[in-house]
């Protein structure tokens, strides 16, 4: 079988989300309302947990789930998530996955490739106190990083303040300042490109 053949037959729900072969998932709440300070919720499964992924209707986890990570009010959501679906789609394509369309609203939880998932959380953890204002600003610097950078942060953010309710503290706090607060500067510092050859990686992996 061929790689194309492969990758066509391979189940693809929500954002790249293979049930078949997931070991680790992440799931957005999307409200179906429309006010502005509703509230989108991410959050993350592992194993037995997957089974039946975005499966169930939109019901908001509670703010102290331990799988709960990120809660942002629909209007920074809404600032934010086109440009990270744009990203997400440009890297399924390049894999060979489907592609998915943002919708505003949605009947269902969204089921997330992990590590589309990871690099979601540090943008939303970047902006979810932040001005609105400064939206443009973060996605610039969180599109300045590798997709490895990202995860990397992740990893450091989850093990110390990753529920959804450490807002504002240790790692949380940090990425606002580096990605939201800090100004972008084109040109300024080594390329992703340059940071992906030094990590080993291509931007386009999505390893689960």
């Amino acid at each position: 079988m061929t790689g194309a053949s492969a990758s066509s037959a391979r189940k693809v729900v929500g954002l790249g989300f293979l049930p078949d072969e997931a070991r680790h998932g992440f799931l957005i709440d999307i409200p179906r309302g429309g006010g502005a300070s509703e509230l989108v919720c991410i959050s993350e499964y592992r194993g037995n947990e997957l089974d039946h992924l975005g499966a169930r209707a939109v019901v908001a986890p509670s703010p102290n789930d331990p799988s709960l990570r990120v809660v942002i009010d629909r209007a920074r959501w809404l600032a934010l998530a086109p440009a990270f679906w744009e990203e997400a789609n440009r890297r399924l394509r390049a894999n060979g996955l489907p592609v998915a369309r943002f919708q505003k609203n949605s009947v269902k939880p969204v089921p997330v490739h992990p590590s589309l998932g990871k690099e979601l959380c540090i943008l939303c953890w970047a902006v979810e106190d932040a001005s609105p204002d400064d939206i443009p600003n973060a996605l610039h610097n969180w599109e300045a990083l590798a997709p490895e950078e990202r995860w990397w942060l992740y990893t450091m953010t989850v093990a110390t303040t990753g529920q959804a309710m450490q807002k504002g503290v240790g790692w949380r706090k940090a990425l606002r300042a580096a990605i939201a607060d800090n100004p972008f500067v084109k040109g300024d510092g080594l390329s992703p490109k340059a940071r992906r050859e030094l990590l080993g990686h291509s931007q386009l992996s999505l390893s689960l």
